[in-house]
């Protein structure tokens, strides 16, 4: 029989011995979610990648703002040849497309044209002039160059668009630099101050009073079998029909189904740990999974000091798995989503998903409850890894999975040392709001 007791108030809560349906329950939950959870990763590798998307964009931004970089920020920001790196990035996606038996978009053969066709220095032909006058919506670059090609330089004004791209290209590469360096600098700090003894110890992990029965219960029945199996079986089709009934169309449409999905996803295991938090009797100050908002400073300087701290480890992580897998694919679709969207209200949708929604639950479950749980069985450092360890294997994408094991890592070193679960709200919501601002800034 587990007994715990509560901090800060000295109530004694008693967690029984499991009965035999429960862990029977348990038990086929995990095998079920197992058995989920590997055959997603799997899928993973089948999936395209934003990553190859994410640099042409940048390389589409550098080429449209090269002419109004001053010449001695000219080659830092845009390249010494940013023309000749858009041409390689072009054809390599033009060569993937092949290569998977699928033909590539159209926008990226036009945009090839345009290229060649300028950098040779002659005028387009009348095919591709005709290709451009029935092309659709496109990047920046290819509506500026579209725009040239059909009215002339003149009538497109290439100076407001190339400020505007060297704006825009200025917020995806100096700002995370600036930050990488900052976190560098607070890192190093860091490790002298862990060398020389200085940093205060931890305080005691808190937590809710569970089994490990309950947790299984909780992210293996909870989470992936209702919320990530059954929800989207029943749920789907009644947002199909309200959407139809309704005449939403996409962008909008995209949007709406991913904050309903989410939420839908949410509400089982939400439900679930409501219940068993209800039978633990009398909570400590601050709650069971011990939120603490207040005084907000001392929630929030964590949450910055956290995200700046993981920043670079997660940076080195995604950059010696490049040079050493590649890029294996597989990344998370509402990336693609955000990347490729222009609606307004389309990625309020997303934003409000990944910046308050995805935060909030995914730190309930593994900071709030996995890993106290397990710390206080294990041992902390345990407890760390194995809830980093969980979260990052929930993402269901092995060519992100290392990376997302360190930021994991890096919540779960947060709630161990600040003991403010609202910190790791905070930290996870500032990390996905720089990933997602940086896909609008790009895909704008």
């Amino acid at each position: 029989m587990l007994r715990a007791v509560a901090p800060e108030t000295g109530t004694t809560v008693t967690a029984g011995n499991a009965p035999g349906w429960k862990i029977g329950l348990a038990l086929v939950s995990l095998a079920l979610s197992l058995l989920l959870w590997l055959n997603g990763l799997v899928d993973s590798l089948s999936r395209p990648s934003v990553g190859g998307d994410l640099n042409r964009r940048q390389l589409e931004l550098a080429a449209l703002a090269a002419p109004s970089l001053p010449a001695e920020l000219r080659p830092l920001l845009a390249g010494q040849d940013p023309l000749a790196a858009l041409a390689e990035a072009l054809q390599q996606e033009i060569d993937q497309a092949g290569e998977s038996g699928t033909p590539p978009a159209t926008d990226l053969l036009l945009e090839q044209a345009l290229l060649q066709q300028r950098r040779s220095g002659t005028n387009p032909t009348p095919t591709l002039l005709e290709q451009l006058q029935a092309s659709g919506d496109s990047s920046g670059l290819l509506q500026q160059w579209r725009c040239e090609a059909l009215q002339g330089a003149a009538a497109c004004d290439p100076a407001a668009s190339g400020r505007r791209a060297a704006i825009q290209l200025a917020a995806v590469t100096v700002l995370p630099v600036l930050l990488l360096l900052l976190g560098i600098g607070l890192l190093l700090r860091e490790l002298w101050l862990l060398w020389r003894g200085r940093l205060p110890a931890a305080p005691a992990l808190t937590g809710p009073p569970l089994g490990g029965v309950d947790v299984v219960l909780l992210i293996a029945g909870g989470f992936v079998v209702i919320g990530e199996l059954l929800t989207p079986l029943l749920v789907t089709p009644l947002l199909t029909a309200a959407m139809t009934r309704l005449a939403i169309t996409s962008p909008l449409r995209e949007g709406l189904n991913v904050v309903a999905l989410y939420l839908s996803l949410m509400a089982g295991p939400l439900l679930i740990l409501a219940l068993m938090l209800r039978g633990l009797g009398q909570p400590p100050r601050g709650g069971w999974l011990m939120f603490r908002w207040q005084p907000l400073a001392a929630t929030l300087a964590p949450a910055l000091k956290g995200l700046l701290l993981v920043l670079p480890l997660v940076s080195l992580v995604g950059w010696l798995q490049g040079q050493i897998w590649g890029d294996p694919g597989g990344s998370n679709p509402l990336l693609e989503l955000v990347l490729n969207s222009h609606d307004l209200p389309a990625l309020a949708c997303f934003g409000f998903t990944a910046v308050v929604l995805a935060p909030l639950f995914e730190e309930t479950i593994f900071r709030g409850v996995l890993l106290p749980v397990a710390g206080r069985r294990l041992g902390p450092v345990w407890g760390v890894l194995l809830s980093a360890g969980v979260f990052a294997v929930a993402h269901l994408s092995l060519g992100e999975l290392l990376p997302l094991l360190v930021l994991g890592l890096g919540l779960g070193w947060l709630r161990w040392n600040g003991g403010r679960l609202g910190s790791c709200v905070l930290m996870h919501a500032f990390w996905n709001a720089l990933t997602f601002t940086n896909l609008v800034v790009l895909g704008w």
